[in-house]
């Protein structure tokens, strides 16, 4: 495709300047040069992209978008930057500017924001109904973001206690010769749960909130008998709770509380024997007004660029396995006819 040139002026807000959109010795501009391969000359608000006539009009459409980002005072930076083209070439139908004016404050003053289309949509789904599941593959932030509306809503009082639970599947070494009490055996399951916690509330905060029963992390088993009262409760992989299991769980729902299950049904970790309870719990409350599922996928993935390609690489490695075996169960019903 040919060579072309367009220069564009952009318009800041008096109390923002294109030093914004530059960034750090330019490093922002250098960024959206290397990824569409284009050349950008800046003069003052006056920008010139040079380049094949495609790209320079994606990278026109790309500065004016992060133009109105810093306009309505969004922070810039090079995640900004590089979620902004992902989401811009997708085609979402949500903006970028409009994904990220979604956010939760947590307990350290720090800002949680979606960086999808799928994300903002998971997000909406958990403040509007009573039971969601987010359902998708690692990295989409399922857990991380659901942690983050639970101390969001512990932070404004809309409850009184987080719940923590997840499915304790034995590999290897029965949990019962592990040594310490039930927390110490089951605390390797749940350190990723922490992780985040840490970040959200700081150690000191979680661990008073842990201390008086204000969070609290729980096996799954161990849920039997309860109901939840003005609690925000997580049921993290729960691709490994059993059907029984997630009945049990779901029916401990108390008044004022909100139940969001996560998991991935491509990592089950059951015996094959087992079914999953979040495989046949699809089927059994998808038309229940108050419960939602919310479907992600490789496109939300926000970890390292690679985790994307690895989910996709699986899902395609799967199908194909998939389709193989199907045939050779035709190929030998067809032999033995």
């Amino acid at each position: 495709m040919y060579q072309t040139k367009q220069k564009i002026t952009l318009d800041f807000t008096k109390n923002h300047s294109i030093a914004e959109l530059l960034g750090d010795r330019d490093k922002l501009i250098r960024l959206i040069e290397n990824e569409y391969d284009v050349d950008i000359f800046v003069l003052g608000n006056d920008i010139e992209v040079k380049g094949k006539n495609k790209n320079v009009q994606k990278v026109i459409k790309l500065l004016n978008e992060l133009t109105l980002q810093i306009n309505l005072g969004q922070k810039m930076d090079i995640q900004k930057v590089s979620d902004s083209i992902k989401i811009l070439e997708e085609k979402s139908v949500v903006k970028p500017h409009e994904i990220f004016s979604d956010f939760i404050i947590v307990n350290s003053g720090k800002k949680i924001k979606p960086r999808t289309e799928g994300q903002k949509h998971y997000m909406e789904s958990i403040r509007d109904n009573t039971i969601i599941f987010g359902i998708g593959p690692a990295g989409t932030g399922k857990t991380y973001l659901a942690l983050a509306m639970a101390v969001g809503a512990l932070i404004k009082n809309d409850v009184a206690r987080i719940i923590l639970v997840k499915p304790v599947v034995e590999a290897g070494e029965k949990l019962g010769f592990l040594p310490g009490d039930i927390y110490d055996k089951i605390n390797p399951y749940l350190r990723p749960l922490y992780d985040a916690l840490y970040e959200m509330l700081d150690i000191e905060t979680f661990q008073h909130y842990m201390d008086i029963g204000v969070i609290e992390v729980v096996p799954l088993a161990y849920m039997r008998g309860r109901t939840l009262n003005d609690s925000f409760i997580i049921l993290d992989e729960a691709q490994n709770a059993s059907p029984e299991q997630m009945k049990m769980f779901l029916t401990r729902l108390g008044f004022n509380s909100k139940i969001v299950i996560t998991g991935d049904i491509t990592q089950i970790d059951l015996p094959a024997e087992k079914k999953s309870g979040l495989i046949q719990v699809r089927e059994i409350l998808k038309d229940i007004p108050g419960i939602k599922f919310v479907y992600l996928t490789s496109k939300d993935v926000v970890r390292h660029s690679l985790v994307q390609k690895i989910v996709d690489a699986y899902k395609l490695y799967e199908e194909s396995h998939r389709l193989e075996m199907q045939n050779n169960k035709i190929k030998k019903l067809s032999e033995e006819i």
